[in-house]
């Protein structure tokens, strides 16, 4: 009895000392350097550069820290509407995400004045924005709201309406009662509300579905955006009205940059802003050619007059309607 007791004393000896041996060598994940495993999610495609680059971030982050962070990157949805993944960012249930700032924005309004209706020329005025001193204030003052923190902003392209073929957009007077497809976040509301549209917010992953049942008449998205989607397909008319220049922002949980090291902090920063470069030079091209190849496939093209769409939004609503701050939109304005 005393010798099997005694066998026994050894053995779990030696399973506790190989397992504490097996924690020292390789961490508490298993792999050599205590690798940590991150989520990072997004709603798009995995054939958009959105997707693309974010894969690319993600192993670029893994090579610079010499493999200590493991980030898989959840596409098209998958953990969730893009409310829901800003919401994981507090809950801890993702560590980074890819967000509209409409999104993040109801968590701190401010930001959101980037989807005001042509608050921006074109790509160029938006890049240039993201390096600015007020784009700077605004992140900042995210951060501070909500213990999260934006590394990057991505260019996500100039957004344009689609309809259906007996509901074409030429002129503002079209958009009145047009049941529109918007995305579920405040900041998109006051461009189809100024023009007396109904303005229906629908999540990303139903839209195709909405169009294609009639639930509504029209959805509004930059030309990639529609090719990946294929709305073309479902929608006839394409109008190109690019009255919101749109952009993604890259954003890390508190809870995650809240543990990273100085150096740690640098490499998220670089590599998520050089994915935010790529990114935005792809989607440009694409708007480049995208006009033609729509034409080619039988969609109708409808160059409108953007200054009409713009004179008739700004009669009707201002910034500080939707909880946006004057001096934040004026000093956009200013940004050569």
């Amino acid at each position: 009895m005393n010798r099997t007791n005694d066998k026994r004393k050894r053995w779990v000896l030696k399973a506790v000392a190989l397992g504490a041996l097996a924690v020292a060598t390789f961490g508490v994940a298993g792999t050599a350097g205590a690798q940590t495993k991150l989520k990072w999610a997004h709603v798009y495609e995995t054939s958009e550069p959105f997707h693309k680059y974010s894969v690319w971030a993600a192993e670029e982050i893994k090579k610079r820290t010499n493999g200590r962070y493991d980030i898989q990157v959840f596409p098209a949805s998958s953990l969730g509407k893009e409310a829901d993944i800003n919401q994981g960012l507090t809950l801890g249930t993702v560590d980074m995400v890819l967000t509209g700032a409409s999104f993040a924005g109801r968590s701190y309004t401010p930001l959101a004045i980037s989807y005001f209706p042509f608050i921006f020329r074109d790509a160029e005025h938006q890049l240039k924005y993201a390096k600015s001193d007020v784009f700077k204030e605004l992140a900042k003052g995210y951060d501070d709201k909500t213990g999260n923190h934006i590394t990057a902003l991505n260019y996500y392209g100039a957004r344009h309406v689609t309809s259906s073929a007996a509901r074409p957009v030429a002129k503002p007077e079209d958009m009145k009662g047009l049941k529109i497809r918007v995305p579920d976040a405040p900041a998109y509301l006051a461009f189809p509300k100024a023009l007396g549209a109904n303005a229906t917010p629908i999540a990303f992953a139903e839209v195709y579905l909405a169009l294609q049942s009639g639930t509504v008449d029209a959805q509004e998205n930059p030309l990639p955006t529609i090719e990946a989607k294929k709305f073309f397909e479902v929608q006839k008319n394409i109008s190109l009205t690019g009255h919101i220049v749109d952009s993604l922002l890259t954003v890390v949980s508190g809870q995650l940059w809240g543990k990273l090291s100085a150096d740690d902090k640098k490499v998220f920063t670089e590599v998520t802003q050089e994915a935010a470069e790529k990114t935005g030079r792809e989607i440009i091209a694409a708007e480049a050619r995208l006009v033609e190849e729509f034409k080619k496939r039988g969609n109708n093209i409808i160059t409108v007059d953007k200054n009409a769409f713009r004179d008739a939004v700004l009669k009707n609503t201002k910034p500080t309607d939707h909880g946006y701050r004057q001096q934040d939109y004026d000093r956009i304005l200013a940004i050569r």
